[in-house]
């Protein structure tokens, strides 16, 4: 072999190297992104291969909150983490906010060549900022996260070790973008169409695990409920159909949205309300016994007596209903028992008259009744 070939050979010998080492980055983190959707242990499967690649002092990878716009931090290190994720940026402020309000990436390579980042960094002395490395993860047109890298040695790295951190925030972005759509589909699948309240679902499931957390049947006769108490509400419209017959089925349906938006702003983020089917709704009120619940019931009451719904639709109905309440574990200590025990208190107020809340008293004592405003009935 000529001496020439040997020289070529042994510049190409660490080109490929790096190339098979890149493709390898790059299969392992697609790999990833094909059997994980944990949203978490994938960033930080992409950030660890980066992190090998450039080796900064720090980075972080900041996400776009999607209610408020402002970016907060998901990873970070070379930092104190626990600090930082309560941090929040605006959009434009910092680094960061400066990249995901254009939505631009920011290379500097040498941050005290550049006069308006040596600025920043001498405003900043904690940060030690030599160089800046700050790229938008973007899907479509918008910007869903920023990764910024701090003091890697830019000034030594390819133009393509650039393009590999660019294909990097491309992998961030679809682990994102996926995350969004399982949690919009699990959101869909909980969540009760007409009214925004969750479904009958969800409501065995977080029912079963409310139960679970206080200890259940089998471990109450064992030890002491350190949470004894929750309560269930079931929460019956009267005469509803009378409604969907004078005025139809639509006007029926954006009754039942105002009643359910009622329902959680009475309620709270504490006590989840659900649709349980028809113009039924149920509502979990956590670590209330009987007296709380009872109180915070009759609150419902009055105040679905003393609404007029529906004066979007130019009209204004006064409504009424029949409530029943149920308490664990004394009316009921598995999920069937306290679902039947609400229920049947709630046909009770219906056979009583309609307009009020029953509460339970326990398996022998029989119901408890707490009339409404009789004007209504």
């Amino acid at each position: 072999m000529s001496n020439l070939r040997k020289n070529e050979l042994r510049q190409l010998a660490p080109i490929d190297a790096r190339q098979m080492d890149t493709l390898r980055v790059f299969h392992e983190v697609a790999r990833a992104l094909t059997s994980n959707l944990d949203l978490d242990s994938l960033l930080r499967s992409i950030m660890s291969k980066m992190e090998e690649f450039f080796g900064p002092d720090h980075w972080s990878l900041l996400i776009v909150d999607e209610e408020t716009g402002d970016l907060y931090y998901a990873l970070s290190t070379g930092l104190d983490e626990s600090r930082m994720r309560e941090l929040r940026l605006k959009r434009g402020e910092g680094i960061a906010g400066y990249v995901a309000i254009s939505g631009q990436p920011l290379v500097v390579a040498d941050v005290s060549a550049d006069p308006d980042w040596s600025s920043y960094a001498q405003a900043h002395p904690e940060l030690n900022l030599r160089s800046i490395a700050c790229l938008p993860i973007r899907h479509g047109d918008r910007t869903l996260g920023v990764l910024q890298l701090n003091n890697s040695k830019l000034d030594l790295l390819p133009e393509s070790s650039l393009a590999f951190l660019r294909v990097l925030c491309d992998y961030a972005a679809i682990a994102l973008e996926n995350a969004r759509q399982v949690n919009l589909i699990h959101h869909l699948s909980i969540t009760d169409d007409c009214t925004g309240l969750f479904n009958a679902r969800h409501l065995y499931t977080l029912l079963e695990e409310e139960i679970q957390s206080h200890g259940g049947r089998l471990v109450r006769r064992v030890v002491p409920i350190l949470k004894p108490h929750f309560s269930l509400l079931f929460l019956d419209l009267d005469r509803f159909k009378r409604v969907n017959d004078t005025h139809g089925h639509l006007v029926g349906s954006r009754l039942l949205a105002e009643v359910g938006q009622l329902l959680g702003q009475t309620l709270g983020p504490n006590h989840p309300a659900f649709r349980y089917g028809g113009d039924e709704f149920v509502a979990l009120l956590r670590n209330l016994d009987k007296p709380a619940a009872t109180q915070l019931s009759q609150q419902i009451l009055e105040k679905i007596t003393h609404t007029r719904f529906l004066g979007g639709e130019g009209l204004s109905l006064a409504m009424t209903a029949s409530l029943g309440l149920a308490t664990f574990p004394q009316d009921g200590d598995t999920l069937h028992d306290l679902i039947r025990s609400a229920d049947t208190m709630m046909y009770a107020a219906k056979d009583n008259g309609r307009n009020q809340l029953m509460v339970a008293n326990g398996p022998t004592r029989g119901p408890h009744p707490f009339p409404g405003l009789s004007r209504h009935r």
